[in-house]
C-alpha cells in the first residue's frame, strides 16, 4: 500500500518539480528579454509582474522535490551522538511539523485567493488575476505537505527514509 502511494507521490513530486523548472525557464527568458530590451532602450513591459509570479512558481514548484531528496537545511551537530531510534523520531516529528506548516501555508494562500477573487485583484502592469497563481501555489503547498506526511508515515511504519535513496527516474 505504501509502495503504491510512494509511486504516485513520486510522480506528483516530479510533476511539481517540472512545473518549477518551467517557471525557471520562463523566468530566465523574461529576464533575458528585459535586459536586452533595456540595453536597446525598450524594456519588456510587465516583466516585474512575470518575474514575481514566476519566482513563486519556481520556489514552491521545487519544494516537494527538495523535501523528497533531503535538500532542506539540517543542523546535525548532535545526530552522531544520538541513538538511531531517537534520530528516526526526530525525523518523523520534523516531517510532521513540516507537513503542518505547509498545510497552514496552503490554507493562508487559499484565504488570500478568496480575497483576490472578491476584490478582483490583479498584477500591477499586466492586470493578470492573482487568484490563479495563488491557487497554483496552494496546490504546490498541499503537495509538499502530503509528501512530508507520506515520509513521516514511511519512517514510522517501515523505517524507510526516501531521502537516503536515489530518486527514481520519472
Amino acid at each position: 500500500m505504501i509502495a503504491r502511494l510512494r509511486t504516485w507521490a513520486d510522480r506528483l513530486i516530479g510533476l511539481s518539480a517540472n512545473i518549477g523548472a518551467l517557471g525557471l525557464l520562463v523566468e530566465v527568458a523574461v529576464i533575458l528579454t528585459d535586459v536586452v530590451g533595456r540595453a536597446l532602450g525598450s524594456p519588456l513591459y510587465g516583466s516585474q509582474d512575470m518575474i514575481t509570479m514566476g519566482m513563486v512558481i519556481l520556489v514552491f514548484g521545487g519544494m516537494a522535490m527538495c523535501d523528497r531528496d533531503g535538500g532542506h537545511i539540517a543542523v546535525d551537530l548532535f545526530e552522531p551522538r544520538y541513538p538511531a531510534w531517537l534520530n528516526r523520531w526526530i525525523d518523523i516529528i520534523a516531517a510532521l511539523l513540516g507537513a503542518l506548516i505547509f498545510a497552514f501555508i496552503a490554507y493562508a494562500i487559499l484565504e488570500s485567493a478568496k480575497l483576490s477573487v472578491m476584490l478582483n485583484l490583479s498584477t500591477n502592469l499586466l492586470r493578470l488575476p492573482k487568484a490563479w497563481v495563488q491557487w497554483g501555489l496552494a496546490g504546490l503547498s498541499i503537495l509538499t505537505s502530503v509528501g512530508m506526511l507520506l515520509r513521516a508515515a514511511e519512517l514510522t511504519l517501515s523505517g524507510r527514509d526516501v531521502r537516503t535513496e536515489k530518486a527514481p527516474a520519472t
